[in-house]
């Protein structure tokens, strides 16, 4: 039962950063120098709690917010979905190793749900963000992150939510893949 509790736990951190990475990879690493519900100490991933990490994740966090409201999402997409995998992986793994099990299922599922995490709200900000006008659409950032927050807090603090985070993030791709369905399918009727 711990097993399946800890990857619930990295697995709802990986989709958190998947949405947005900074304050999800800032607040595991508070929360595990705090050992508060998570001790990355006496693992390969010890480095995740340091300060010079969480110093440069809040950097990386401010940076970004103010490139996002500055210029939209700069950059080719498969490079966030890169980087959405690859830290969903190594926070996924750190949560396994934390107790001493294989980081296998780490790397497998925290890189999927945390590109479950970036496909989700990549779709979703940017059909909203067409609709809103520019002041209103550099508020959506702001918007992401705290969800993102919500969502790793919940799973680090109490694990079984996050099944309900990786839910709700499939729910909201799917609705937007339908929705884009839909557009299509009533231009053929206006042939």
């Amino acid at each position: 039962m711990d097993f399946v509790l800890d990857l619930l736990q990295g697995v709802g951190l990986a989709a958190a950063i998947g949405v947005r990475p900074w304050l999800p990879m800032l607040l595991a690493g508070v929360f595990a120098a705090a050992n508060f519900g998570v001790d990355f100490e006496g693992t390969d991933f010890a480095f995740l709690e340091s300060v010079p990490v969480l110093v440069a994740l809040v950097v990386l966090f401010v940076l970004g917010i103010v490139v996002e409201r500055r210029y939209g999402e700069p950059g080719p997409a498969i490079v966030y979905a890169v980087m959405a995998a690859l830290l969903g992986a190594v926070e996924a793994s750190a949560s396994l190793a934390d107790r001493g099990h294989s980081i296998i299922p780490g790397v497998v599922l925290g890189a999927a749900a945390g590109v479950l995490g970036y496909a989700a709200t990549r779709t979703l900000l940017t059909r909203v963000r067409r609709r809103l006008d520019t002041e209103a659409a550099s508020a959506l950032p702001f918007y992401a992150e705290g969800f993102a927050l919500v969502a790793a807090a919940a799973s680090l603090l109490f694990p079984p939510l996050a099944v309900l985070v990786i839910g709700a993030l499939a729910w909201l791709l799917a609705g937007g893949r339908r929705r884009e369905g839909e557009k299509y399918a009533g231009l053929r009727v206006l042939r």
